[in-house]
């Protein structure tokens, strides 16, 4: 994943393409300091974890482009979610994350709320960079309401 990022770089260099080599140069930036965190070289999974991070970051950073009604920031932000989508893994459709979820609440047995954090420990290995974790966090919640 990360010799692919690398390469896009250098591809993005020669066809000059200003928009998307910034992009990945911020991607490898991150990845580099997640490196320098945890002291070690990062594999694919850790990869993924830096890419949804940086695509959380602009989904919020949209919420706030609206509020001061920027659409050329929007539009930007928009275009490099776009860029950085195409190095994560395939994403899980509603019924497969809700499966999930069942699997872990048959697994875990909830008896309060509680439990959310073995909920959420059983699911994020499966989900963590093929869905999106808040609202897999917030279907974890409302299932537990529902419950209880």
């Amino acid at each position: 994943m990360k010799d692919r990022i690398l390469k896009d770089i250098v591809t993005s260099m020669k066809e000059k393409d200003k928009e998307r080599l910034s992009v990945l140069r911020m991607v490898k930036g991150a990845i580099q300091l997640e490196e320098i965190n945890k002291k070690e070289t990062l594999k694919d999974e850790d990869v993924i974890g830096v890419l949804a991070k940086q695509i959380k970051t602009r989904k919020e950073s949209i919420v706030e482009f609206e509020k001061g009604n920027r659409q050329d920031l929007i539009d930007q932000t928009n275009r490099e979610i776009a860029i950085l989508e195409e190095y994560m893994p395939e994403q899980l459709s509603m019924e497969e994350v809700e499966k999930i979820i069942e699997e872990a609440f048959e697994s875990v047995k909830p008896e309060s709320m509680k439990d959310m954090g073995r909920i959420m420990k059983e699911v994020t290995p499966k989900l963590k960079g093929k869905a999106d974790m808040s609202m897999v966090s917030t279907k974890i919640r409302t299932k537990l309401e529902e419950l209880l």
